[in-house]
């Protein structure tokens, strides 16, 4: 599994919509939101995301063509997932 570290910068036109639960649906990449700034004209989120790198690198393309701005801030292609 891989892990990679991004900041989603929403630009004002897609702040209702739901881009987040689309991606972690349609890709099936776990993600975990590590902070989050929402307002009315603007919205920034760094999350955590999780799986098959392949799974995880089509989840971002996607992302991008829906006007995001990504950046990335680190990437792991090694993560151990501990069972609860």
């Amino acid at each position: 599994m891989a892990s990679t570290h991004v900041k989603f910068i929403y630009p004002p036109e897609l702040l209702q919509q739901p881009v987040v639960y689309q991606l972690g649906k349609q890709f099936q990449v776990v993600i975990n939101i590590r902070r989050a700034n929402v307002g009315d004209t603007h919205g920034c989120i760094e999350m955590e995301l999780t799986g098959i790198a392949k799974d995880i690198d089509r989840a971002l393309a996607w992302a991008q063509t829906r006007g995001l701005l990504i950046e990335t801030t680190a990437r792991s292609e090694a993560v151990t997932l501990i069972p609860a």
